[in-house]
């Protein structure tokens, strides 16, 4: 017979602090996962409202500007006829923009979506048997 000492049990303490140490961590991994989405989906947002309003502006200037060029170019024989056909073109443009935008908004975003993810990953896992 071996007289060498047993090492000591853990104690139900000390696997508690364990299990909920362990907990911690995957929250505070999990809050740090949600964060960095955030920050992400507010640089996207960012810079499409910047390149949408960009994009208005220009668009905007350029399609006056032609409207003027087009009147001035037919002011003698079909100034009304250019000036109908210019309101047309603005008018369903307005129309196939206002179409895309009301899509673009029922269509949702992809916010939190890893961080769902991985939390269905984790209730997967305890609810695995071992």
């Amino acid at each position: 017979m071996s007289t060498e000492p047993r090492p000591p049990r853990p104690r139900l303490a000390e696997s508690l602090h364990g299990i909920v140490d362990a907990g911690l961590q995957t929250a505070q991994t999990r809050l740090e996962l949600l964060a960095v989405e955030l920050q992400e989906e507010k640089l996207r947002l960012t810079g499409l409202a910047l390149n949408t309003v960009l994009a208005g502006l220009l668009l905007g200037f350029g399609l006056v500007f032609l409207m003027v060029f087009l009147t001035v170019l037919f002011w003698d024989e079909h100034r009304l006829l250019a000036l109908g056909i210019s309101t047309a073109i603005c008018l369903g443009g307005g129309l196939l923009a206002a179409s895309n935008a009301a899509r673009a908004f029922c269509s949702g975003t992809k916010l939190f979506s890893a961080s769902l993810a991985e939390l269905a990953r984790d209730r997967a896992a305890l609810k695995k048997p071992d």
